[in-house]
């Protein structure tokens, strides 16, 4: 059984930072690349970044290149994001993702075959 949680949304300042957790049960996390998208009310549900098995490869929506960063630790089967300089734009429920296939990178939902729960992100003006 594959599990997502996910960790560490909350209430932000605009210009704040918080580090988004995602903790991986039930698949080998470490032959896996990893993705983190977001849906905002009335929205589709948005591309944010991946990461691949590794760790040497990440890749990001243009909304959030130089602002987010995402890593992850394979000893403890957990991807990361960083968000800082954070917008009252980026407020919305982030979920973190597994694809179906082992060891490549996507940048859409189809590729992704279990999702987190999700945590919000809530960033005041």
């Amino acid at each position: 059984q594959v599990q997502l949680v996910e960790s560490g949304g909350g209430l932000v300042q605009a210009g704040g930072s918080l580090r988004l957790s995602c903790a991986v049960s039930g698949r080998t996390f470490s032959s896996y690349a990893m993705g983190w998208f977001r849906q905002a009310p009335g929205k589709e549900r948005e591309f944010v970044a991946a990461i691949s098995w590794s760790g040497g490869k990440t890749d990001y929506a243009d909304s959030v290149k130089g602002r987010f960063t995402i890593s992850r630790d394979n000893a403890k089967n957990t991807v990361y994001l960083q968000m800082s300089s954070l917008k009252p734009e980026d407020t919305a429920v982030y979920r973190c993702a597994i694809p179906r296939s082992l060891y490549y990178m996507f940048y859409t939902e189809a590729g992704y075959e279990y999702w987190g729960q999700g945590t919000q992100v809530t960033v005041s003006s």
